[in-house]
């Protein structure tokens, strides 16, 4: 039995307000609604379905284009095209937050090494290259004032910053040399604090090797060890609690357990 709803009903159940489930209908996104015998709008449970796809969508940043391309795909009754859309559409989405991530990540180092060092240098007379203003102090003060390296966080000496100390050229080609070769892991399992990756047979360990301990050595809140066992090549990534988002964005995440 189909149950009729108001849309008042319809914005109630699905989260969307009236007006955007108008504005919907009015672009397809949803077909249009029924008319009740005083003029009202009436949907039906097929409706919210439609919603709930289209809630799931956006929470994925889907556009309202790609939102119209996937209902498209479901428009026959399987979720099998659906799937097989929204996994195309995500694997770009997926390379932009990654880019997102690094650029982020180079805001944040350079906005602590700034904050690090105001007041430590202050010219008398306009702004120079050391004191912060104009660019990244690291490149004047760091060298010219301080002694030893600016901290980008006041931590424990045992817990390093999270935060990235490369520039935001070599971080673009960092990003990329990841990519490459997390192309060749063949899976990913959850760690306590972190991930393991694991790659085929014939990848290059010496490569994994050192780009781990590059890493390392701009990400000290980078943990890694690898492995060769029983289970093949591993790399195991771990990091503090803070940085979990980082280890997902860079290295992906172990894939869910499908129910039976």
């Amino acid at each position: 039995m189909t149950t009729t709803l108001r849309i008042a009903e319809v914005a109630e159940r699905s989260g969307f307000s009236p007006p955007t489930l108008r504005y919907y209908e009015s672009i397809g996104l949803l077909p249009p609604a029924e008319r009740a015998g005083n003029g009202y709008r009436v949907y039906d449970d097929r409706t919210l379905d439609r919603l709930a796809v289209i809630a799931r969508a956006k929470q994925l940043g889907c556009s309202l284009d790609e939102i119209a391309e996937i209902l498209a795909a479901g428009d026959a009754g399987h979720c099998a095209p659906v799937q097989s859309r929204l996994s195309h559409l995500l694997a770009g989405k997926i390379a932009d937050a990654q880019a997102r991530i690094v650029e982020l990540t180079t805001l944040v180092a350079d906005l602590q090494r700034t904050a690090a060092v105001l007041g430590s240098y202050t010219p008398d007379g306009p702004c120079d290259e050391r004191c912060g203003c104009l660019g990244d102090p690291t490149l004047g003060l760091a060298a010219a004032v301080a002694p030893a390296p600016v901290a980008l966080i006041a931590k424990p000496e045992d817990d390093p910053p999270i935060a990235c100390t490369l520039g935001a050229g070599d971080m673009d080609q960092r990003l990329r040399d990841w990519q490459d070769l997390l192309a060749l892991v063949t899976d990913r399992t959850t760690l306590d604090g972190g991930i393991r990756l694991a790659f085929a047979g014939t990848a290059p360990l010496d490569r994994i090797a050192a780009l781990a301990a590059a890493e390392q050595g701009c990400c000290g809140f980078f943990r890694f060890a690898l492995t060769v066992d029983h289970r093949g090549i591993g790399l195991e990534v771990r990091a503090p609690a803070d940085a979990q988002d980082i280890v997902a964005g860079l290295f992906g995440v172990a894939e869910a357990e499908v129910p039976a």
